[in-house]
């Protein structure tokens, strides 16, 4: 690998209390950090940032946003104190203007728990500047998947691309799974499995339309928001990628916690 060049990451963010408690899933992504270079800057897509335009955060200390209740008192204590790079965050602005984006800057919204609690596993001295970008609220797939690519010439100058959601997420069967203490949901492996095939396939097309052609795509995501970060790494990731599928598994029987390492063919 280029020792400037990163992959583009998708990473399953599960319940909040992934950070107090990591498990395999969060072991994955400690183990994946460790693996990697450091980088000068993480650009971070998390699915509980949603706005109209895509927003670019460059708050000179992001506060620590707690958007979940009914948790652990620990979890509200967690404070994740990263900083952002203007550079990068210029850098963001500018190759989204270049693309056509209609975009804004926030300077005061903190990071919500899709973002700080894999930065927190991954780095856990909040050291690496951190760069927000959010989704779009409305969009779907296509308009993600050329967000990412976009983005994409940040890899190859020391910048790692963080997209953090889910492979499945339905809050109504996980919510039912854990009161009843059963095993895995059968859709949520094969939905989970059909989206792993695509990706190593290289199948593009079948990803883009996978509300179409994915088994069980609307009952593994009611809306869309925990899906979109994917394809945010996959446009980043370009032609001729090469997936990793870092972890896979199943979290209360409902939430698949795969996560996915892209690898641009500069980097291969």
């Amino acid at each position: 690998m280029n020792a400037k060049s990163f992959p583009a990451l998708f990473v399953g963010h599960g319940a909040p209390t992934m950070v107090l408690d990591p498990a395999a899933a969060g072991a994955v992504l400690a183990r994946t950090a460790a693996a990697l270079p450091t980088p000068r800057a993480i650009v971070v897509v998390s699915a509980h940032w949603q706005s109209e335009r895509p927003t670019i955060g460059v708050a000179s200390e992001f506060e620590t946003i707690h958007d979940f209740h009914g948790f652990p008192a620990a979890l509200y204590a967690v404070r994740y104190p990263a900083r952002s790079d203007p550079g990068v965050a210029d850098a963001v602005r500018r190759l989204l203007l270049a693309d056509g984006f209609d975009l804004q800057v926030d300077h005061r919204r903190g990071l919500d728990h899709g973002a700080w609690t894999p930065l927190s596993l991954m780095y856990p001295a909040a050291d690496v500047p951190v760069v927000p970008v959010s989704l779009q609220g409305g969009f779907g797939p296509e308009q993600h998947f050329r967000l990412g690519r976009a983005l994409r010439p940040l890899l190859a100058d020391g910048v790692l691309l963080l997209a953090s959601g889910n492979i499945t997420h339905n809050l109504g069967d996980f919510r039912r799974s854990v009161v009843a203490g059963g095993g895995a949901l059968a859709y949520v492996s094969e939905f989970a499995e059909w989206m792993w095939q695509r990706i190593a396939a290289g199948e593009q097309q079948l990803l883009l339309g996978y509300r179409q052609h994915a088994p069980h795509a609307v009952r593994a995501h009611p809306t869309e928001e925990h899906l979109l970060p994917l394809y945010v790494a996959l446009g980043a990731a370009g032609v001729d990628y090469r997936p990793e599928r870092l972890y896979a598994g199943i979290d209360s029987g409902a939430l698949a916690m795969d996560s996915y390492a892209f690898w641009p063919a500069e980097a291969i």
